[in-house]
């Protein structure tokens, strides 16, 4: 399965309130330290900390901004990659009327089989399952293009062989881009960073003796939010933005019923 990373595994709802606790404890946590140098150290509350702040806060914002840009990437090439996977399956598909007439059954109804696997998305696909009836199906495949070839050696029957060829690399293309997630390494810097800007935003909150509890929330609510949307992209199948399968499905339906 794919779903082997910590943050991978972690539903979204969990990784919102965890981030939420991580923004709100840091600030806390800033600002009982800042408010202590308020009260027992009077020389340090005069200390310019706001550019240092500032930095932080601009790092954190650069931080989520790459790592959006990584997911969107991502995401993109997943839903790109489910269109070419389509339409070598579709002309796969046309380009079995020139296999010999006792072939083209089997071989309709082995892309049909084929078409419904890959429709299901990253849950089936990726699934031990799933990658097994695919390499089935496609070493099948194989064998009525092998048997075509045989038969009738024709240019007719190459371009069946080329097309069902695309198809089969399309299957690794497809497997590489759903395992192609955000590293650990690159989550992991994210929040290190985050509880650095956060407790540097309240030890400055701090040190003016009083707390501002709006932009404490709103920060949360923002930073929470864009976290669990780049989160969400990040995962093919799973959450609110998915990678449509659309095109299999309309495929689906072209091929239709396989032959009993």
């Amino acid at each position: 399965m794919y779903t082997s990373s910590f943050f991978d595994i972690m539903p979204l709802w969990a990784l919102y309130i965890t981030s939420a606790g991580i923004v709100l404890l840091s600030i806390e946590l800033g600002w009982r330290i800042g408010n202590y140098r308020h009260q027992h150290v009077e020389k340090d509350i005069n200390q310019p900390i706001s550019a240092t702040v500032g930095a932080t806060l601009g790092l954190l914002a650069f931080l989520l901004a790459f790592t959006f840009g990584m997911a969107a990437n991502r995401y993109d090439t997943r839903k790109q990659i489910v269109i070419e996977e389509a339409n070598a399956i579709g002309t796969t598909y046309l380009r079995v009327d020139f296999l010999p007439e006792q072939l083209r059954d089997h071989a309709w109804d082995l892309l049909y089989e084929y078409t419904g696997l890959r429709a299901g998305g990253a849950s089936s696909i990726m699934s031990s399952q799933g990658i097994s009836k695919s390499a089935s199906i496609q070493d099948r495949l194989w064998i009525v293009a092998d048997d075509a070839k045989n038969i009738s050696d024709t240019v007719a029957t190459g371009l069946f062989i080329q097309s069902l060829n695309e198809m089969i690399d399309l299957d690794a293309v497809r497997v590489a881009a759903l395992r192609n997630r955000i590293p650990d390494s690159i989550w992991s810097m994210l929040f290190i960073v985050t509880i650095f800007s956060m407790l540097a935003l309240g030890y400055e909150f701090g040190l003016t003796g009083t707390r501002n509890w709006v932009v404490t929330l709103l920060l949360m609510i923002v930073f929470t939010a864009v976290l669990v949307l780049i989160a969400d992209l990040d995962r093919p199948q799973v959450g609110w933005v998915q990678v449509s399968q659309q095109p299999l499905l309309d495929l689906l339906n072209k091929i239709g019923t396989p032959t009993p």
